[in-house]
């Protein structure tokens, strides 16, 4: 909206045009979204913790996490409206990748609010059945895939792109259709998996984000994509706003959710992140890249399909508890130790997916 309202005004000063730079929009779209969560977080908190809408801890995981019961949850709410209220703000509305990847966060944000619905108003500590989110996650994002599929222009809109080498690529087809459908499902769990202790997703949900704004800009960029070698695709640039508007919202929540937590995100922020971070990572081309920079991610969901597999299979288990996380509390870790410790292994991975830029 204030892009265009730029726009207009340019007409009679010429110094409007510098809203039209997407690396300012950027950076407004983030201190927007952070200066909005911050502002209306602690009513927001109040507000859930005086409908009781508290979280429910499990009586099988660690014991140092009953304390924890009670603590407003639905912090996802947050997010989701500093991200809209900012990528309204800021971002090229016309642009059908933005408005696709803003729907699809909102669609599952919407999932998420509906499974912690039945969790914490309705007390079914089951919340939205397995069945149930698994069909609405499917429905949701195979109608992005096909839709991102249909809407291609170019050859290299539906090409594997493999890091750290050059001159390789590999054309999907309608396999396209089931890449995307696998990856933006498979983030928005992965983030889910991941959310169990303080500011343990929220943080390498940022970093990677930041580091696809990265991304998107070289790939909407004919110049710098050329130069580095990677997909151009038009228009991906203008993520960069959405981008800029999860960083600052990722880290007003934060401020909240940081050890110990006054609020904790909840399916609706988890389910809405993982799917936004997979379909902008589908739009430009980043698949892989995604899967080592969000390596965290991976490695929970591995942990408990392990887990589970093996349960199933021998009735033995591999971790003390799936997943991950709950098994280095189990052998002593303290909380803020192994919440640190995965961000830096998330900050390591972002240098790498990175490097991928230039290493070809």
């Amino acid at each position: 909206m204030l892009l265009w309202l730029a726009e207009y005004l340019a007409q009679y000063y010429s110094g409007f045009n510098v809203f039209q730079y997407i690396t300012l929009r950027t950076i407004l779209g983030a201190l927007t979204s952070l200066m909005l969560a911050l502002i209306i977080g602690p009513t927001l908190i109040s507000y859930l913790g005086r409908f009781n809408v508290a979280q429910v801890v499990r009586e099988d995981g660690p014991v140092t996490h009953l304390g924890k019961t009670g603590t407003p949850t639905m912090g996802g709410l947050l997010i989701i409206v500093s991200i809209a209220f900012s990528t309204l703000c800021w971002a090229d509305l016309s642009n059908h990748y933005v408005l696709i990847v803003c729907l699809v966060t909102l669609a599952f944000g919407v999932i998420g609010y509906i499974d912690d619905y039945k969790k914490v108003v309705r007390r079914n500590p089951k919340g939205l059945s397995a069945k149930w989110k698994y069909i609405m996650q499917s429905v949701v994002g195979l109608g992005a895939a096909v839709y991102l599929y249909s809407s291609a222009h170019t050859q290299a809109e539906t090409q594997l792109i493999f890091p750290f080498i050059k001159s390789f690529s590999l054309d999907l087809g309608w396999s396209y259709i089931v890449l995307a459908y696998f990856v933006i499902v498979g983030s928005s769990n992965g983030v889910n998996l991941t959310d169990g202790l303080d500011g343990l997703a929220i943080l390498p949900a940022v970093m990677v984000a930041a580091a696809l704004a990265i991304f998107s800009y070289a790939a909407g960029n004919v110049f710098i994509a050329d130069y580095l070698g990677i997909p151009y695709v038009s228009g991906v640039g203008e993520l960069c706003i959405f981008l800029g508007a999860l960083v600052g919202a990722g880290l007003g929540f934060l401020w909240f959710n940081t050890y110990p937590a006054q609020v904790f995100m909840g399916d609706i922020g988890a389910l809405a992140l993982g799917a936004a971070l997979g379909i902008v990572a589908i739009v430009i081309r980043q698949e892989i890249v995604l899967f080592i920079m969000g390596g965290v991610f991976v490695i929970e969901t591995i942990s408990v399909i392990l887990q589970v597999g093996s349960y199933k299979l021998t009735g033995k288990r591999i971790f003390r508890m799936a997943p991950l996380h709950h098994h280095y509390e189990l052998k002593g870790w303290p909380e803020p130790r192994v919440i640190v410790r995965f961000w830096i292994i998330t900050f390591i991975l972002v240098l790498i997916g990175l490097a991928s830029l230039k290493i070809r």
